[in-house]
């Protein structure tokens, strides 16, 4: 793998892209969206969290939906002892498909 694809792949790609204050086409990225961005994640932050499982389940929706069959995704959890898909998740990462 390339050093260009190394910077644009991976869970952390976007957080080093930020950290550095540069877009993965090498254009500084906007004070007021880094400043907008940085104040928002600070609020995130700070909230109160209500527990790692749903937190995991979350995320395995998020970002599965947007690799993972609507059927397929939903027999993982399953498996994995998640809750099933929620008819508003089916809406929301499903629907205009």
């Amino acid at each position: 793998m390339n050093s260009d694809t190394q910077a644009t792949t991976g869970a952390d790609a976007i957080d080093r892209a930020i950290a550095n204050g540069i877009d993965f086409d090498g254009s500084p990225i906007p004070p007021a969206k880094l400043e907008l961005y940085n104040k928002v994640m600070a609020i995130e932050a700070g909230r109160q969290r209500s527990g790692v499982s749903n937190t995991m389940r979350s995320r395995i929706v998020r970002i599965g939906a947007k690799h993972i069959s609507q059927t397929e995704l939903n027999q993982m959890l399953v498996d994995a002892d998640f809750a099933p898909l929620k008819d508003k998740e089916v809406a929301f990462y499903y629907g205009g498909k």
